[in-house]
């Protein structure tokens, strides 16, 4: 093999080396709210079905325009689902729920700035509806397909911004729309979610 064949062929590896890192990297989520910026890096090595179900929304702008209407300080900040006005958004159908597999891949729990996926009391029920943590909530986590076990998926984490879902979270709460309680009394609207990486 001559110097120059090597070369070349270890051109080549390295070329497809970091074609497959590429693939592989963690994609990172920016969301412009009126409350600020704040990045999130997902995890599809852990949660491949939700980490797409999610990246599905953002690419189709679903997120644009729409509020968190659900904010708990010290448990979580809830938005994903509904616009300005309340109205609940259309939504692709629900996703199988991946609790089981992420925790046998030792993926994310429902710590402090850790995104998760909402739904109804069915496990199976989750669509484009999200939270964030500002809290451990272990009490979250999967522990076992019970009732009381399934957990919600974590899937991704702030990476910057963090101050501004803490501002968010301390956002002053009553009632909103349909909603009795919990709602900020200034809204607090996503106005986009762009794939930055």
């Amino acid at each position: 093999m001559t110097i120059r064949r090597y070369f070349l062929g270890l051109g080549l590896a390295l070329s497809l080396l970091g074609f497959a890192q590429a693939q592989t990297a963690s994609p990172q989520v920016k969301f412009a709210t009126t409350a600020g910026e704040f990045v999130i890096e997902l995890y599809p090595d852990k949660a491949p079905n939700t980490v797409e179900n999610f990246l599905g929304y953002v690419r189709d702008g679903h997120y644009n325009g729409t509020i968190f209407h659900r904010v708990i300080n010290n448990f979580m900040i809830q938005g994903g689902g509904y616009d300005a006005r309340y109205m609940e958004k259309p939504t692709r159908p629900s996703i199988k729920h991946e609790g089981a597999e992420v925790k046998a891949k030792g993926g994310p729990t429902n710590t402090v700035g850790t995104i998760a996926m909402a739904r109804t009391n069915n496990p199976h029920s989750a669509s484009s509806q999200f939270f964030i943590n500002v809290k451990d909530n272990d009490f979250l986590n999967h522990s076992a397909p019970t009732a009381q076990g399934w957990g919600y998926v974590a899937f991704g984490k702030v990476i910057s911004g963090m101050e501004v879902v803490n501002k968010i979270k301390q956002t002053p709460t009553g009632a909103g729309g349909p909603f009795p309680s919990d709602v900020p009394q200034t809204q607090v609207v996503i106005q986009s979610a762009v794939l930055v990486k």
